[in-house]
């Protein structure tokens, strides 16, 4: 849901900073976004949604990075945009829910779909509307028990937003995309598996250890061709055969320049394990 582009959706709480609502550490190579408003179940606010753009262009761009994990603090994964303080009523230029959309929500889920390096969503608990496309946005998705994913829109009288029309169909086919957007109903984490929106599904006092594994696993794995491979899968979705095949064959010149492809050859060939270095 767009923020008020006049009047926006200002909170009643005191002021706190994005830093210290939407966590950030690296550690063994994985940067860690960690949403912290668990009063708010992590709804997202502008100066938040900032900060993760920037965070996840920062991963992209630190050799020092190989794998991200989003994830939240509380009952919440997040809830979606925090329209708090604000209806969306007052003064409007025409375009202006469109600018502040494309600004905004979309730009947050193609910071996770564009980040050079896999994202993993560790889902701790209620995703609903923006929150539920930050989630199915990552590569790999692991929910917790107590997981919940809710298209909340049709609830409000809205259209999705946030690139859910967009991802949806594509992760489980139209018909089932429509059903969870017409109706607005929770997806509790095991449907979500058995539809196929998300990986696995842990124990609650799994979610974090599993993650942290999963994201340690891709850390010492060969990061260009994670990324080329990345790129390739989101583009096949939208692109015919010959040019699926062409981006294929120019990823693969691209990578065998790397040295963790040529780490990869000569490990072959020489029967160890690889020892890859993200270069």
């Amino acid at each position: 849901m767009p923020d008020s582009p006049r009047t926006g959706a200002k909170s009643s709480e005191p002021e706190i900073s994005a830093e210290s609502l939407v966590q950030h550490a690296t550690d063994n190579q994985v940067c860690r976004i960690t949403l912290n408003r668990p009063e708010a179940l992590n709804a997202i606010t502008p100066d938040q949604r900032e900060r993760i753009v920037r965070l996840l262009g920062d991963a992209s761009a630190d050799p020092a990075v190989r794998a991200v994990v989003i994830t939240g603090t509380g009952r919440g994964f997040c809830a979606g945009a925090d329209l708090r303080g604000g209806s969306g009523a007052g003064e409007r230029v025409a375009g202006d829910v469109a600018r502040v959309l494309r600004m905004g929500a979309q730009r947050l889920i193609a910071a996770v779909l564009d980040c050079e390096k896999p994202v993993i969503a560790a889902v701790n608990g209620t995703a609903a509307g923006l929150g539920a496309h930050l989630a199915l946005a990552c590569d790999l998705v692991l929910a917790a028990e107590s997981a919940r994913f809710i298209e909340v829109f049709v609830r409000r009288g809205l259209v999705p937003d946030g690139g859910g029309a967009y991802l949806l169909p594509r992760l489980i086919g139209p018909h089932r995309a429509k059903e969870l957007m017409f109706f607005g109903d929770a997806l509790s984490p095991a449907d979500a598996e058995r539809l196929g929106l998300v990986n696995r599904v842990v124990p609650d006092a799994d979610l974090d250890r599993t993650a942290r594994e999963w994201a340690e696993r891709l850390a010492t794995g060969p990061t260009r061709a994670l990324a080329l491979t990345k790129q390739l899968v989101n583009a096949s979705l939208d692109t015919d055969r010959a040019t699926a095949f062409a981006a294929e064959a120019a990823a693969q010149e691209i990578n065998m320049t790397s040295e963790d492809a040529q780490e990869g050859v000569r490990s072959f060939v020489e029967r160890r394990i690889p020892e890859y270095k993200g270069r």
